[in-house]
Formats: C-alpha cells, sequence, structure tokens
C-alpha cells in the first residue's frame, strides 16, 4: 500500500494526453488526424482501463486496512496566506474514481459506433477524454480551492458537449441556459469558500473540520454567518446536481449526443453535486438547521421531478427527470445524515441510469434509420411501439433497467432506494410518505417509457407497395442543415440490390437487414393483390450491444456490495467496510447490520407500490384497446359519462398539464426572471441613454443655441441691438405690472 498512494497524483493525468494529442494533431497533421479518426478510441478506452485498475488496487488496500492518504505540496506561500495543491485518496475518492472509470470505459466504446457518421467525432473524443480527467481530478481534490477550479473545468466540458451541434439554435441555447443556471451555483459555492476561509483561515478539508467543530463547541463563530456559509456551498450542488429550484438546464442538456446524457446523468456532472455535498456532510452537520434544509430541497425534487417524467414525449428527456427524481433520493439522504445510503444509491443509479441512456440512444439509432436525422420524430415515444420485434436486445437491457429503477429486487436499486426509504421513516414520516409515493410513481413512468417503446406497433413507419412511387424523407445533419436537394429514397424497388438511406451526412448508409417481406393472406392471391415491403427499424451494432451488456451484469450484481450480511455471527458488507473510515467521523457509533428478515419486511411496502406503479402503467398504456371496443369503456371516459368520471378526467388532464408544461418554472423563470431582468435592463439602458449620455448632450445643445444666439446680438447692427433693447424692456415692464397686480 505504502509504495501505491504516493503515485496516485497520476490518477486524474491519464486520460490528459488524448485532448492535448488530438489538439496538436488537429494543428500539425491535420489531414493524417482526421484519416486515422477511428484510431483515437483505443487509446482513450486503455488509458481509462488503467485509471480503473488502479482505483480498484486502492479500494482493496482501503478494505483490507482502512486508512486514507494525503500529499499536499505548497503553491504560494506568503506571511497571511498559504495555498496547497495536492491529492485525497480516501474511500469516497475510491468509489467515484471506480464509477468515473467504469461508466467512461463504456461510454467511449459506445460512442466509437455511435458518432462514427459525425464529422465531429475527434472533437467529441477530446471533449470526452477532458471530461473525465476534469471529474477525477474533482473527486481527488484536497481543498477548496481545487475542487473549484476542477468545478469550473468539469462544468466548462459539460457545456461544450451539451452544445456539441451548436448550429442547430435548440442546442446552442440548451448550453447556454446550463451556463447560466450553473453560474447562479458557482457563485454561491465561491462565496462559501470565501466565507469559511475567512471563518477558519484555512481551505483544506481536515482543518475546516477540525476548526469549526472546536469554534462552534466553545460557540466562539457567529452561528448566522457560519450558517450562511454552509447554504452558499449547498448552492453550489443544487445548481450541479439539478435540485430544485436550479434544475431547469438539465432537462435541456439532451440535446447533446445520447453518450454524453449517459456520463453527464451517471458519472460525472450530476454527481458533482452529490459528491460536494458528502464530502462537506461532516461540515454541514454540525448546522442542524442546513442538514433539514437538505432533506427539505431532497424530498421536494424526487417528488417533483417524478411527477414533471409522467407526461414528457422526449425518451431523453423523460430519462432527465428520471435522474433529477433520483438525485432528490440521495440528496434526502444525506439530508438525514445516512451518509452510506446515499452513496449506496449514486452506485446503483449510475449503472441503472447509463444502462437506460446508452438503450435509449440505441433506439433512437435505430429509429433514425426509418426517420432521418430528426429529433422530433426519433425520440418522440408517441411515433415509437412494437420495437421488442425488431431489437429484441435493446428491449431486453432498457427492461432490465427500467426494472431496476423501479426497485424490484434483486435488481441494483431495489436494494439502496430502500434502505434510503427505511431511513425516511425514522427521520421525518412525512418525508417518508412523500418518499414511498414518489417510488410508486417512478415505477408508473419508467413502464410508461417501456410500453411505449416497445410493445403495441410502430407508430411510425414507411412501406411501399411494389410498383409505386417509393417514399421519402429529409435527412437533417447535426449541424443543422437541412439537407433538401437530396431527396432520400427510403426504399427502392423490392428487386434492387442498392437499399440504403442518408444518415448523417451524404453516406449510403448500408440498411440490408432492414428490409422485411409479408403478404396478407387475402391480398396474395394473383391479380388481388401485391407483395407488402415494409421498413423496419434495425438493432445496433455490437460495438453499442457490448456496453450494454456490461451494464446489465453490472445493474444485476451490483448491489451485492451493500447487502447487509449478518447470520450466525458472521458479519459482512463490503460498502460499509470501505467507508468505515468516513462513516466512523460522521457517526462514532454506527449500527449499519440487519438481518435479512427485518430487510424484507420494511421492503414489502416499497415492493408492492412499485408493482402498483408497474400495473397502473400496464392498464393505461398497455395496446389492448380493441378489447375496449365492445365494453364501450373508452368512450365513457374520454366524454365523461358522468359526474364522478368527469371529475377524475379533470384531475387527470390538471396533471397531465402540469407534467407535459414542466410544472410551469421555465414559464415563471421566462415572464418574470428573464422578463424581469429584460425589463429592467431596458430601463438601465433608457436612463443611460436619456439621462447619463442625455445631461452632457443637453448641455451640449445649449452651448450650441446660445452660440448662435449670441452670434446674432453681437452683428454690429443698432436696429438689432434696439430690438433686443426693447424686447428686454417690454418683457420687463410686463413683469412688473405682473407683481404690482399681485401685490394690489
Amino acid at each position: 500500500m505504502d509504495y501505491t498512494y504516493p503515485y496516485s497524483w497520476i490518477i486524474p493525468l491519464i486520460p490528459l494526453p488524448i485532448p492535448m494529442l488530438l489538439g496538436v494533431g488537429l494543428i500539425v497533421f491535420p489531414m493524417a488526424t482526421k484519416n486515422l479518426r477511428r484510431m483515437w478510441a483505443f487509446p482513450s478506452i486503455f488509458l481509462l482501463s488503467g485509471v480503473m485498475l488502479f482505483s480498484v488496487y486502492l479500494s482493496i488496500q482501503q478494505i483490507n486496512q482502512n486508512s486514507l492518504y494525503q500529499y499536499v505540496w505548497s503553491w504560494t506561500i506568503t506571511n497571511d496566506f498559504s495555498l496547497d495543491f495536492g491529492y485525497l485518496i480516501d474511500s469516497l475518492a475510491s468509489i467515484m474514481v471506480i464509477l468515473i472509470s467504469t461508466v467512461g470505459i463504456l461510454v467511449l466504446f459506445y460512442s466509437d459506433n455511435y458518432m462514427y457518421h459525425d464529422q465531429g467525432y475527434l472533437r467529441f473524443f477530446s471533449y470526452l477524454s477532458f471530461f473525465t480527467t476534469s471529474m477525477l481530478g474533482l473527486v481527488t481534490s484536497v481543498n477548496l480551492i481545487q475542487i473549484y477550479i476542477f468545478w469550473e473545468l468539469v462544468g466548462m466540458c459539460s457545456y461544450l458537449l451539451i452544445g456539441f451541434w451548436f448550429t442547430r439554435p435548440i442546442a446552442s441555447n440548451a448550453c447556454q441556459k446550463a451556463f447560466v443556471t450553473n453560474r447562479i451555483g458557482d457563485f454561491g459555492l465561491l462565496l462559501g469558500i470565501l466565507g469559511l476561509y475567512a471563518i477558519t483561515g484555512s481551505f483544506e478539508f481536515r482543518d475546516l473540520f477540525e476548526i469549526l467543530n472546536k469554534l462552534v463547541y466553545n460557540n466562539e463563530v457567529n452561528f448566522l454567518f457560519l450558517t450562511l456559509c454552509a447554504l452558499f456551498l449547498f448552492t453550489g450542488a443544487v445548481a450541479k446536481s439539478s435540485q430544485f429550484p436550479l434544475h431547469v438546464w438539465l432537462p435541456d442538456a439532451m440535446e447533446g449526443p445520447t453518450p454524453i446524457s449517459a456520463l453527464i446523468h451517471a458519472a460525472t456532472m450530476v454527481a458533482a453535486g452529490i459528491f460536494l455535498v458528502a464530502r462537506l456532510l461532516p461540515l454541514f452537520i454540525i448546522i442542524p438547521h442546513i442538514m433539514n434544509f437538505i432533506s427539505l430541497i431532497g424530498i421536494v425534487t424526487l417528488l417533483f421531478g417524478a411527477t414533471l417524467a409522467l407526461a414528457q414525449k422526449d425518451i431523453k428527456r423523460s430519462l432527465a427527470y428520471s435522474t433529477m427524481s433520483q438525485l432528490g433520493y440521495m440528496m434526502l439522504a444525506l439530508g438525514m445524515g445516512s451518509y452510506r445510503a446515499a452513496l449506496f444509491h449514486l452506485i446503483t443509479h449510475a449503472y441503472s441510469k447509463a444502462l437506460l441512456f446508452l438503450g435509449s440512444g440505441s433506439i433512437i439509432h435505430s429509429m433514425e434509420a426509418i426517420v432521418g436525422y430528426s429529433p422530433k420524430k426519433s425520440q418522440n415515444m408517441v411515433l415509437m411501439g412494437g420495437l421488442k420485434k425488431h431489437v429484441p436486445i435493446t428491449k431486453t437491457a432498457f427492461l432490465i433497467g427500467t426494472l431496476s429503477l423501479c426497485g424490484i429486487p434483486p435488481l441494483a436499486c431495489f436494494w439502496s432506494k430502500d434502505e434510503i426509504l427505511n431511513d425516511s421513516w425514522l427521520y421525518l414520516p412525512v418525508f417518508a410518505i412523500l418518499a414511498y409515493f414518489t417510488a410508486g410513481v417512478t415505477a408508473f413512468y419508467m413502464f410508461r417509457i417501456y410500453l411505449l417503446t416497445f410493445e403495441g406497433h410502430l407508430n411510425v413507419h414507411f412501406k411501399n407497395y411494389s410498383g409505386q412511387k417509393s417514399g421519402s424523407c429529409y435527412s437533417i445533419s447535426p449541424w443543422g442543415k437541412e439537407i433538401q436537394k437530396n431527396k432520400v429514397s427510403l426504399l427502392l424497388s423490392p428487386n434492387s440490390n442498392e437499399k440504403g438511406i442518408l444518415f448523417f451526412f451524404n453516406t449510403n448508409y448500408p440498411v440490408f437487414d432492414n428490409i422485411k417481406k409479408t403478404r396478407r393472406p387475402f391480398l396474395s392471391i394473383p391479380f388481388l393483390g401485391s407483395q407488402n415491403t415494409f421498413f423496419y427499424p434495425p438493432e445496433s451494432d455490437s460495438t453499442m450491444l457490448f456496453p450494454m451488456s456490461i451494464l446489465v451484469l453490472f445493474t444485476c450484481l451490483v448491489g451485492i456490495i451493500g447487502i447487509p450480511y449478518n447470520q450466525s455471527g458472521i458479519e459482512f458488507d463490503l460498502l460499509s467496510n470501505l467507508l468505515k473510515p468516513s462513516i466512523n467521523l460522521l457517526h462514532p457509533n454506527p449500527t449499519n447490520s440487519m438481518d435479512w428478515y427485518e430487510f424484507f419486511r420494511n421492503s414489502i411496502f416499497s415492493v408492492s407500490l412499485a408493482f402498483f406503479g408497474i400495473f397502473i402503467a400496464f392498464f393505461l398504456y398497455k395496446p389492448i384497446y380493441s378489447s375496449f371496443k365492445n365494453l364501450n369503456l373508452q368512450n365513457s371516459f374520454v366524454k365523461g359519462g358522468n359526474n364522478n368520471i368527469a371529475l377524475w378526467e379533470k384531475i387527470i388532464n390538471l396533471i397531465y398539464d402540469w407534467s407535459y408544461n414542466r410544472g410551469y418554472i421555465d414559464f415563471v423563470y421566462q415572464k418574470y426572471l428573464t422578463g424581469g431582468l429584460r425589463r429592467f435592463a431596458e430601463l438601465t439602458h433608457f436612463f443611460d441613454r436619456r439621462g447619463i449620455d442625455g445631461i452632457p448632450n443637453a448641455f451640449g445643445l445649449l452651448s450650441f443655441f446660445g452660440g448662435e444666439v449670441i452670434k446674432y446680438l453681437g452683428a454690429g447692427r443698432i436696429s438689432s441691438y434696439l430690438l433686443f433693447y426693447l424686447g428686454f424692456v417690454l418683457v420687463f415692464i410686463f413683469l412688473l405690472f405682473y407683481l404690482f397686480l399681485l401685490v394690489f
């Protein structure tokens, strides 16, 4: 152990050569770099694999010895100020490094095929490698200043990747929205860091915790100021982890490529806020009001995110609101002091959500083959359906991820979510009721996504009857340019050997496996009908299915690390053993073990709610409407056959409008916050033009006209002098007469 920890400083630097070499190659050897662009995926995956192996080895050492390692070196030293840089390897850092590296490797592997046809392939891999470098630097930082530097680098990379297709206005707007929203949190984080330095005189975590505990114990600190500083620190986590009310950037961030959505939602940007709160939890825990506020924000976020996911049509946006809700569970656990449960759910959710996002990317990839590159069509679940027949591997992987997020045993999220739900009963029953209710809602909207996507029949498809004109569509490139000149035939003649469509650019993407010939029995008789040829979505390539298969294994098995075992006097809990130093720091006498009977008894209610939500989803979205036609139940529901059904319909419509319009939060921000700032800017602009600039301009005009008048007074003509003299005399006499009338 002693000879490995000193080399841990290399962890965030290992992926860094990729963006550096790509930048130099594109400047010095642009043609060669572009021609060999596919080779850059291998070194990216290889270097990040080295990070993963190193971090796994360090974690094993920590489990065996329950130790941490910190190394710092001075960057600047003065009489009154000292700033150190270094790295900290403890249980929290080890977990985060393993999470980032494993998910990052799978996303890189997946992206090689997903982004193959994109002109920004090299730029994408450069951003992706720098993204992982920044996040690795963040989780191994030794003080708040170092965290803030990497915090901004993580934000910068996320903005670049959200706006990757920057020529599309909607992508550039989403990038700006993420940037502006996170500026609020980042400014608050900076104020909190400076405030804590003013109190303690240090940025180091260990010094901060020791000094603050001593000051609070001796009542030698302004508690209001300390609470305000802690609140500012938490603001940074609220923005980065998409907590209410700074969550508005996360759904729009889906305008970036799908692999980036998987990385952001699983292991990088949104996980940074949870990591920051977990890292500073010894500080927050001495301020009860802040802990209560953290738990309140968590419960509001998890409920709000779940309700907003109910009626979304975009598959990625639905998963984004799901991420928001699950992050609320983690924040609730941290606010309750359940450090282990929060990190456990961070791990299980990361792999499950990465699986779901990569699965959605596979679906979108398949849908693009029949509708062209059009996010409004290829990501719209209303236009999907029946995909289970055509993409069975993706369907199976997506179903496992869905079941895990619903909390169905024995999948990963069941163990961690149930632990949070059980702890919430001990903390505050009202929070527990809301958390359990959200668990049922989560099962409902997740199976809604699954049923709309894979069950029923494909709602958007292009078919061509032989002998008639072939269908066509326009393909839109990721750069926002509509390719209208090249009208693409989705399906050529049935006897043709060339079957292809325009995929992203002017590339004839082969779709030989996507042609399916079917005959209707009563139309297959000669002279009465003809053969129908249908174009249907293909299954993704093996390079996209392989990472999904690995994530399926993680989703099924990663929950084992946190399962408490206490039978026949044998106690074993891998996650608790890894987190033991941190748990002992927060809770001197931790109690993490429970027997199987108690655990499953507590989980019966949550699993029952999950199955109830799944049942409601099946009842509403399973394509069984044909069985209702004879009973006229569907028409009576729509028309409101009696007052009770009409009232129920109004409630359903109210919930649907609330969810589909994102809780009207964006509308409120747009009208009152953004609109108010715009009106204030217009007012200040008017004052600047008419007031600040108007005063000197008025003096200039006054001087100009005064000079013009004086010019005529000094012309040398006696008649002009007499005229002005008589004018002033008349004015003077008029004023005297007016005063005389006023007096007498």
